[in-house]
């Protein structure tokens, strides 16, 4: 799979957030970026998994001289331990054995305080009014200092308890790869402010801007809670 230098990786929420993100990123109207999207289907069956597919979407921004220079990819949900097959199939497809040194990762998350634990109950993230916070892992570049430079550091203890962020998070350490964590605080009636804010966060990185007419949200919808596959992930 061919992926720009940067790279967005999203997996879908039943609330619509990585969605939104996916779709509002657009070219500005003087951009010489152009978006072009596809989907994409691999194989699980190295996994044993022989009737589920790991699928998605990619948006990639091309400038004038046709060389990519981002990429959006938005990843179909599966329910732990398929989701671990399946990120760990579409990181190792992206460019193989030189994924760590070809691709800076940038992964923007909307979570409540509720999927951000840490040792000191009483710790800032918990409390504070801060809705932004970003740290790297992997290797550390330039860009990936650059994007989180605006939004707070979380505390060394923190745990971060939802699935798809941790998988994320234990794949890509792994694989050494420069990775930028972008993750927005949510609480109650502030979901699109906070979305918002991240999408500004990455549209301003990118060169690209952030379209907010096209955020589209299922805020009433749940992920069905299932076993604490999360000691898989470490």
């Amino acid at each position: 799979m061919k992926v720009a230098p940067k790279l967005v990786f999203l997996v879908k929420d039943p609330e619509g957030f990585s969605a939104a993100i996916y779709d509002s990123l657009q070219p500005t109207s003087d951009s010489i970026l152009q978006r072009s999207e596809e989907t994409f289907e691999l194989s699980l069956e190295q996994y044993g998994i022989k009737d589920q597919k790991a699928c998605g979407n990619i948006a990639n921004f091309f400038d004038n001289n046709n060389l990519l220079q981002v990429s959006l990819l938005l990843v179909e949900y599966y329910e732990p331990p398929l989701l671990s097959c399946v990120v760990n199939e579409v990181l190792k497809s992206i460019s193989g054995e030189r994924l760590s040194s070809t691709v800076s990762l940038i992964l923007p998350y909307i979570l409540p305080a509720a999927k951000l634990k840490c040792e000191d109950k009483n710790s800032f993230i918990i409390n504070s009014r801060s809705s932004l916070y970003g740290f790297h892992t992997g290797p550390a570049t330039e860009f990936t200092e650059d994007i989180i430079r605006e939004a707070d550091k979380p505390p060394l203890s923190l745990q971060i308890t939802y699935e798809p962020l941790a998988c994320l998070l234990q794949l890509v350490q792994f694989f050494n790869i420069s990775t930028a964590v972008l993750i927005g605080k949510r609480g109650v009636n502030e979901e699109q402010e906070v979305l918002c804010e991240v999408g500004e966060s990455l549209a301003s990185a990118f060169s690209l801007c952030f379209i907010k007419n096209r955020i589209k949200l299922n805020l009433g919808e749940t992920v069905k809670q299932k076993e604490p596959w999360r000691a898989l992930y470490g």
